[in-house]
């Protein structure tokens, strides 16, 4: 993780800008009706960092990570991948490309599975669902994969066929997680990903996405209103307020020393 790397460095020291971003995304702003959910937002993700995003109830955070994902498309921004074959801004991409990146290359785990999963589908049937997307069609390579993509989620692979509406919370979670990282996509995105799960369970899923992270290098954008799990998981950190970046920088760095007076009521308000 970048953080191992950086957190003794200095901001301007040029390790830090010899990779290029994975991700970059500039002057992103959008309006539902009066309501402004993102004014002139900016976002980079270098790869293998975790960049963590915080920030109250309509602060805007989940509507950027929704169009990191291609889901939505903002009235004005635009917004790239370091990948071979893609344009300059993924915002001009039809329906049908933009589903084929998402298949392939962005894995998403949301904080609700009713959207990430069929829930009355077979745990392996929802990993596999992804697969099929991306083009496989052999059933038995279908079944291994997918029991691959469980098992690395640590989830008990004597359940596959469970569908995840008998499931707990945490367990549904790592089927959302095992069909995000089903065919090691470049980019990993989380949105509350421990919400309403018992304490016990939220660490056990963090434990989980830092073990991936750290054996697979995945690049990471993880939302979150909790500061303890950002501190857990992030090397970098954006602040959010009214569809604002109010304050970023390395985790340890901003929460240690808020410089933004909204930042330091977030730190106080958690400690």
């Amino acid at each position: 993780m970048i953080a191992a790397q950086t957190l003794g460095a200095h901001l301007d020291d040029p390790r830090l800008t010899e990779t290029p971003p994975l991700l970059r995304m500039q002057g992103i702003s959008h309006s539902y009706g009066t309501v402004t959910a993102l004014a002139d937002v900016g976002a980079t993700v270098f790869p293998g960092e975790v960049l963590g995003i915080v920030g109250e109830s309509g602060s805007g955070k989940s509507t950027l990570l929704r169009m990191m994902n291609l889901e939505e498309t903002p009235a004005r921004g635009q917004y790239s991948l370091a990948l071979p074959g893609l344009p300059a801004n993924l915002f001009m991409l039809d329906r049908q490309a933009r589903r084929d990146l998402r298949a392939r290359q962005i894995g998403i785990v949301y904080q609700n599975p009713h959207l990430g999963l069929l829930m009355r589908n077979s745990s392996s049937g929802n990993v596999a669902e992804r697969l099929l997307v991306a083009g496989e069609r052999s059933f038995h390579t279908l079944r291994d994969r997918a029991a691959e993509a469980l098992a690395a989620s640590e989830f008990p692979l004597d359940r596959m066929d469970a569908p995840p509406v008998v499931l707990s919370g945490g367990m549904q979670q790592r089927v959302q997680l095992a069909k995000a990282i089903a065919l090691e996509p470049a980019l990993l995105l989380l949105d509350e990903p421990t919400t309403g799960l018992d304490v016990s369970v939220q660490a056990l899923v963090l434990d989980t996405l830092k073990r991936l992270q750290r054996e697979r290098t995945i690049t990471m954008v993880i939302v979150s209103h909790d500061l303890g799990v950002i501190r857990a998981m992030a090397d970098r950190v954006m602040v959010m307020r009214r569809g604002r970046v109010v304050e970023e920088g390395l985790v340890d760095q901003v929460f240690h020393d808020p410089q933004h007076e909204y930042t330091q009521t977030l730190v106080h308000a958690r400690l």
